[in-house]
């Protein structure tokens, strides 16, 4: 193919990345610039005009979609088959590494045919050295050890440096599992997917003919999304230049946004220091979205401080201004959401699939999927599972409704091992068997277990312990609230510290726990069976429409676009999460993650926050997040400290807490909002005027009884005791001077 076509529909920028001759390069892509087309184009460009042939290049990826969609796009431009042969060395970094070990990986005695661990082997093999060393599961679990262990491949350290720098009792643990967890693997021929690229650091670093055979073949190396590089794959491109160091670094510092899985942004901020001399060439015109959201998006990610420098700009100027909508509640946050969806879809403006909702964690869907079912807006849960059929939800559900219906086989089977209580599938089975045979419901043969005379008695023992726990709560469900039996449930169960598995998941799963236990709270009234009644019509309400609204984790969203972005839950303690107030770092990396949200929207971007927001089992009261006074500096001058509610056209009331219930007037107006934007509304509680001093004794509803510590205007900090210091707005918050 002639190279001209090749560089035919580029901009300036791009085509000089794509002409760009030997040596190092780093193509700074902000988002939108069309970093994958560059990218693509040098690696066609470089094989048109005969610098290498396609085996020659290197072109690591961190997904198997975004390599084969790249090589999908090289092999049209270049008019070749796309068939295995073709760019040999193109994929993930675990993949390049796998076809590095097969091929070498003797040197260092690793076999040709080693095996691939999963993650159920993975926890096989631990369980085994925890046994060992005499450590139980209700000690520490086996999926929190294996995932220090892995943290600790991550960063490239052997078992022995591991003991060194392990210091807290769990990490302590750890290190006596990981060389025997070592030794269980290698006896097994075995690599787990964190060996992949640890041992291919290993085989360059020690066995040179190797490494310099690879350098000789591997005539030029491109890396996509360098930012999101680990301690392991920055060695292993280091280890394979050659002296010609041939390499081409694409990616965003503005979006790094996995630290908590060991990717280090600092990898594309030191390109220049590892390459002295490198050029560097920023792609800075957008093509995805307007100009007005390009400038908000800068305003947010402008506040970090450590950050390459360059500004998006776009041909797209002026463009819809980037909406800031107060809510009142979690609930009004999710009408306002319908309102906007609903009057567009309407006015055939847009179709429901133009509009994604991104949120920061998973429990926050909870809300908006209710919201959408009662108003019938279709919607699909990317990257994640619907509320209602997570596992853990599911777990908890299975143990409601078999306390309820002691009959309910189903539940039964779902947590009888839930958490593990060492039952084998063999005597599970027999149990069911007998069980069914005998009449008796679930719970009652769980408890005249010794009258089966087919299971061993250590696992009768585990059903009694069952029957006996699961009769103790049945007992007391007349007495309690349905947030109150879960509460049990959990308790009685160690249901959180089976959550609590030392991975990335964990927090998430927990926080949907304690988001369920909160939507309990506020069926009170109806008891158990009322609760149940409710979830099983929202968990099972249809939603097979071709055109839905899609919701996401801000995570999930990155690398994709639509037409109209919501960013809902802007409010401190939330986005940013809390954590992050007391961490520069985490700050910077939380303000990266709304710069990426921001920039997913094309032509309409909207943020929301709730005045008041039930979340995982207790009301908040939040100030709206910093990043709000970032997108516009008039919001924290105008609006954060006025009393100012909004009020959606949807419903005169819905379901609150209950310990607050908000009613909302039925107004409604002109503007996009359907009058959201011009529309007052005072909620029911009004708030005596409080004139307080520090050291003053205040009372709040969710919290306590505290003590003033700061006062700024509308703003009051309280301590409400060790751990609980929290800024309310006097506007708004229920507080009583003692």
């Amino acid at each position: 193919m002639n190279s001209n076509t090749i560089l035919e529909g580029l901009n300036p920028p791009q085509r000089e990345a794509v002409e760009f001759g030997d040596g190092a390069l780093l193509i700074l892509a902000g988002a939108g610039s069309g970093k994958t087309k560059t990218l693509t184009h040098r690696i066609a460009y470089l094989i048109a005009t005969d610098k290498a042939k396609p085996w020659e290049i290197l072109a690591a990826t961190f997904t198997n979609k975004a390599a084969g969609e790249m090589r999908e796009r090289l092999a049209t431009i270049l008019g070749q088959e796309n068939t295995r042969g073709f760019m040999p060395w193109m994929g993930t970094f675990h993949s390049l590494a796998v076809r590095i070990l097969r091929q070498y990986g003797e040197n260092i005695e690793i076999p040709k045919n080693f095996v691939i661990l999963d993650d159920s082997d993975r926890l096989g093999m631990v369980k085994t050295a925890m046994k060992e060393i005499g450590v139980t599961e209700k000690q520490y679990t086996p999926r929190s050890i294996m995932s220090m262990i892995s943290n600790a491949k991550n960063d490239c350290l052997t078992p022995t440096e591991y003991a060194e720098i392990a210091q807290a009792p769990n990490q302590q643990v750890a290190a006596d599992i990981f060389p025997r967890y070592e030794r269980l693997r290698k006896n097994g021929k075995a690599l787990d997917f964190d060996d992949l690229l640890l041992e291919t650091v290993r085989l360059l670093k020690n066995v040179k003919e190797v490494r310099d055979e690879l350098r000789a073949k591997l005539k030029y190396i491109l890396i996509d999304e360098y930012q999101d590089t680990n301690k392991a794959q920055y060695q292993i491109v280091k280890l394979l230049l050659n002296d010609a160091k041939n390499i081409c670094a694409v990616g965003d510092d503005w979006q790094s946004i996995y630290s908590w899985r060991g990717a280090d942004f600092t990898n594309i901020l030191n390109f220049e220091r590892d390459f002295p001399g490198a050029k560097i060439i920023k792609l800075e015109q957008n093509y995805r979205s307007t100009e007005a959201i390009l400038n908000a998006a800068h305003n947010v990610i402008s506040k970090n401080l450590q950050r390459s420098d360059k500004k998006l700009w776009t041909d797209q100027k002026g463009g819809s201004p980037v909406r800031i909508v107060p809510a009142m509640t979690e609930t009004h946050e999710a009408e306002i959401l319908v309102q906007k969806i609903r009057s567009e879809v309407d006015l055939r403006v847009r179709k429901y699939d133009d509009f994604a909702v991104l949120y920061r964690t998973n429990a926050q869907s909870r809300v908006i999927e209710e919201v959408f079912l009662r108003y019938g807006v279709p919607y699909k849960i990317v990257g994640g599972t619907r509320f209602y059929d997570r596992a853990e939800i599911k777990d908890l559900l299975a143990y409601l409704k078999l306390i309820y219906q002691p009959f309910d086989s189903a539940s039964f089977q779902r947590i009888v091992n839930v958490p593990k209580r060492g039952l084998g599938d063999t005597s599970v089975a027999k149990f069911v068997a007998w069980q069914n045979m005998s009449g008796m419901s679930v719970v009652d043969a769980l408890l005249n277990v010794e009258l089966c005379n087919d299971i061993t008695p250590r696992a009768r023992e585990s059903f009694l312990k069952l029957g006996n726990d699961l009769s103790d709560i049945a007992k007391l469900i007349e007495q309690l609230s349905p947030d109150e039996v879960i509460e049990k449930i959990v308790n009685k169960f160690d249901y959180r510290d089976y959550l609590s598995d030392g991975t990335p998941q964990a927090e998430s799963r927990l926080e949907n726990v304690a988001e369920f236990i909160g939507v309990a709270k506020s069926y009170a009234d109806l008891g158990l069976a009322g609760f149940l009644e409710e979830v099983a019509l929202v968990s099972s309400a249809d939603q097979s429409a071709e055109s839905a609204v899609t919701l996401m984790t801000l995570h999930a969203a990155k690398g994709l676009e639509f037409p109209a972005v919501f960013m809902v839950g802007m409010e401190s303690g939330i986005f940013p999460g809390a954590k992050a107030e007391f961490d520069p770092a985490a700050m910077e990396e939380e303000r990266r993650l709304c710069y990426v949200g921001m920039t997913r929207a094309r032509e309409d971007l909207v943020l929301t926050f709730a005045q008041s927001r039930f979340l995982y089992g207790a009301r908040q009261y939040n100030l709206p997040s910093p990043f709000l006074g970032d997108v516009d500096e008039n919001f924290v001058k105008d609006s954060i400290l006025q009393n100012n509610f909004y009020s959606s056209s949807l419903s005169d009331s819905f379901r609150q807490s209950s310990d607050q219930r908000l009613d909302y007037p039925n107004k409604s107006g002109n503007d996009g909002f359907g009058g959201l934007a011009t529309t007052n509304a005072e909620p029911r509680f009004v708030p005596d005027d409080l004139e307080l001093e520090i050291g003053d004794k205040v009372k709040h509803q969710i919290f306590g009884t505290g003590t003033v510590i700061k006062i700024e205007k509308s703003i009051v900090t309280v301590d409400f005791g060790v751990g609980k210091l929290k800024k309310l707005n006097v506007s708004f918050a229920p507080l009583k001077k003692l």
